[in-house]
């Protein structure tokens, strides 16, 4: 098999008497800097078609995995997975790669951290893109998403965490819901990255039943036989994510789930109510079921909580740097342009 990293990706390592952290990297060294954080459940490898993208414009792209994932340390401790601490190790790999401000690209989790570190240290910021997940400036937190659910697709009653009862999921049966996920890791993945529908957008998440049906995958305890999408990761890059999550299992990325206190502490310490000064361009995927702001309010906190916001869309669900592999390159390097930012 031929190495999936190519040669256009290198491989690094950062390591500090507090933490590992694995990146990869493109483009010119003397680049303008160009950060990437993935969410759940990923490797810094889902941003490979934005990485090479921009790195052939003369963008120097890095792709860290985070702290759990990957080839990066992964903590034995729940409350190791806390937002302030992932924001310390991307302070760390910051300083490391030369410390100039850079743009910070985030998605679904990897969105909470890019806003955290812009709202906590400005100065490492000129500009944030948020893909598919919004902006919550007092923590990304159940007390905070909960609010915010469209009432009108989950009634209180039947529904009380509406989308997020995945997450609740976590914070109750966490046990259960890591041995599910690692009982066939392969078809787990596979399950997961999957391509969105607009004939679903009105109508219930599968994320909003988890705890009645007993877990992700109902009775099963396990995915069904599930064949990965080509379109999303090519084949390469998927095994190297299935090797990931079968050395590291799910437990260090689910752990991420288990820290509201501490995130929704830490979003209060921020400057200025962790309002935002820097363009920040979100990017919505129209399909979302879960995370979606067209038509509800879940993005309304972001839009009070930036100074310069622009919003666009793309026919596509959660997974954007997959779906919509070139569009998301279109959408942001027009937008920095827009902004003189490179």
């Amino acid at each position: 098999m031929a190495d999936p990293l190519q040669s256009a990706l290198v491989s690094h390592e950062v390591r500090s008497s507090r933490q590992r952290t694995h990146y990869i990297e493109a483009g010119p060294a003397d680049g303008p800097l160009m950060i990437f954080l993935h969410g759940w459940p990923c490797i810094g490898l889902v941003w490979r078609a934005q990485i090479e993208a921009f790195a052939a414009m003369g963008w120097r792209c890095v792709a860290p995995d985070l702290r759990g994932y990957g080839h990066s340390f992964a903590p034995a401790s729940n409350q190791a997975y806390a937002i302030e601490h992932v924001v310390a190790d991307l302070a760390e790999l910051h300083d490391h790669l030369g410390g100039r401000p850079a743009v910070w690209v985030g998605h679904d989790w990897g969105s909470v951290v890019a806003a955290e570190l812009a709202a906590h240290q400005p100065h490492r910021s000129r500009s944030v893109v948020l893909v598919a997940l919004a902006y919550q400036p007092d923590g990304h937190a159940l007390d905070t998403l909960v609010p915010l659910v469209d009432r009108t697709i989950y009634p209180a009653d039947s529904y009380p965490d509406g989308q997020w009862d995945y997450y609740r999921y976590y914070t109750t049966d966490f046990d259960a819901a890591v041995a599910d996920l690692n009982a066939d890791v392969a078809a787990s993945l596979a399950s997961i990255f999957r391509k969105g529908e607009a004939e679903a957008v009105d109508e219930v998440s599968p994320s909003a039943k988890v705890t009645r049906n007993n877990g992700r995958f109902g009775e099963a305890h396990r995915a069904p036989p599930t064949l990965p999408d080509p379109d999303l990761w090519p084949a390469a890059d998927f095994d190297v994510l299935v090797k990931a999550f079968k050395d590291q299992g799910f437990h260090p990325a689910c752990a991420w789930y288990l820290n509201d206190d501490a995130n929704f502490a830490y979003a209060r310490r921020a400057p200025d109510g962790g309002r935002l000064s820097q363009p920040v361009l979100f990017v919505n995927g129209e399909f979302d079921q879960i995370c979606s702001i067209s038509g509800n309010r879940q993005g309304d906190p972001m839009r009070a909580a930036c100074t310069d916001l622009t919003l666009a869309s793309l026919s596509a669900a959660h997974w954007l740097p997959l779906e919509r592999k070139a569009q998301l390159v279109s959408v942001m390097s027009a937008w920095l342009e827009s902004k003189t930012i490179g």
